[in-house]
């Protein structure tokens, strides 16, 4: 199973370099790696320590990134390799200074997963949550190499634990230890046999907790404010815009101040929904010279300034619960004490789960549904205090998995 496996890696490497020709996404992912051989070779040397951590994307990043600063204070000696898979975590990280080289994973051939090791030779490499490749894995483990799982989680329907995965499961016994998210990640780990589980919980908890301790000021967004009531609607999709827009042209109160931050900043799709709003509404783009507190609506039509702008909310509205992928990150605005709105696709994302059971998030699934609520939380400021109370206590009653995972390593 496993040489197939690495023929219909190679198949796959070559039908991708096509499709890149036509595609500026997979082109990133396939011209990027090409530059991952010569950087490392370049930063890394053979008498280097190394400590490796990979994930697979933005999101990935964010849950290993309390780990890899934390492990970068402690062993100030080693160098830190960061990998990512896809082109939506390393372009937007791969200036990260803390890391001494950020890079792409090359594909996930045999010869590949020989000569990476070859050069990076970690004393210690890191997987985040459910990145599982089994030519890279096989050879950390006959090399010996400590690996560990960090925030990981595991489903029944994966192929670890079906009467075809013996070969995937081979894949795990790679790994020296499992950090899981949940009892239910830990149960099936031992199930096929493995022991070493810990659970310790999701590491983006410390993550965003370690986030409100930091400036959190925008200049330009207290002046829009103006110290009024204010909703944060993040990472919307048009889905989401429709519905916020409806509530903003005929439900809102005068009074109500909106900051959109679409997920897709494409142009053409900010000119619709601005044009779309009846609102007097401005751009991030176009603030400048602009006497921000007389606009009712700002949308922001740039990238990196979302966390931030979430600790200015009365009330937080994460989008993505329309689509197929789901809701996007609901921690960022739970950590600053703010009560989230979410549309019904969020059953896949335990920290969803949660702050829903904790009566912090609430969920809806029309137009009308989301008008009555947000037409509640502005006038009732007990219960809006309330809910953002019950997010902020269970943002903080789920951190220390860092600390679970640095003691293990020491």
């Amino acid at each position: 199973m496993y040489f197939i496996y690495n023929i219909l890696i190679l198949g796959v490497g070559f039908v991708l370099k096509l499709v890149a020709l036509f595609n500026k996404k997979i082109n990133f992912f396939v011209e990027g790696r090409k530059e991952t051989f010569p950087k490392l070779l370049e930063s890394i040397q053979p008498e280097d320590s190394v400590i490796w951590m990979h994930c697979a994307s933005l999101g990935e990043f964010e849950q290993g990134r309390p780990i890899i600063e934390k492990l970068k204070i402690k062993y100030p000696t080693y160098k830190l390799v960061l990998t990512f898979f896809s082109p939506s975590g390393y372009e937007v990280r791969k200036n990260y200074e803390i890391a001494d080289v950020v890079c792409y994973l090359p594909i996930d051939s045999k010869k590949n997963a020989k000569k990476f090791l070859d050069v990076v030779h970690p004393k210690l490499a890191i997987f985040v949550k459910y990145e599982f490749w089994p030519s890279i894995l096989s050879e950390l483990k006959v090399r010996n190499i400590e690996t560990l799982l960090v925030s990981g989680i595991f489903r029944k329907k994966q192929a670890f634990f079906k009467w075809y995965g013996g070969w995937m499961r081979k894949s795990l016994a790679a790994f020296s230890h499992f950090f899981v998210q949940d009892e239910g990640s830990e149960q099936l780990l031992r199930q096929i046999g493995f022991k070493n589980v810990t659970l310790s919980g999701d590491t983006r908890f410390d993550r965003v907790y370690e986030i409100t301790q930091q400036n959190n000021e925008l200049d330009f967004i207290a002046e829009f404010k103006n110290k009024q009531y204010t909703l944060v609607a993040g990472s919307t999709w048009k889905e989401d815009e429709e519905l916020l827009v409806n509530y903003i042209n005929h439900h809102a109160s005068d009074e109500e101040k909106f900051i959109v931050a679409p997920h897709n900043i494409n142009p053409k799709n900010i000119e619709e929904l601005k044009n779309a709003i009846s609102k007097k509404t401005v751009l991030f783009s176009e603030k400048s010279g602009k006497n921000l507190k007389d606009y009712q609506v700002f949308i922001i039509d740039t990238v990196g300034i979302l966390t931030k702008v979430y600790s200015y909310a009365a009330i937080a509205y994460v989008g993505g619960g329309y689509t197929k992928s789901g809701i996007h990150n609901v921690l960022e605005p739970a950590t600053f004490g703010v009560p989230i709105v979410i549309g019904p696709n969020y059953h896949k994302f335990n920290e969803a789960i949660g702050l829903v059971e904790n009566k912090a998030c609430f969920v809806v699934d029309n137009s009308q549904k989301l008008s009555v609520l947000l037409n509640e939380f502005y006038k009732e400021k007990q219960k809006r205090e309330q809910a953002g109370s019950n997010a902020y206590n269970y943002v903080v009653s789920k951190t220390g998995a860092t600390s679970k995972i640095l003691n293990f390593i020491k």
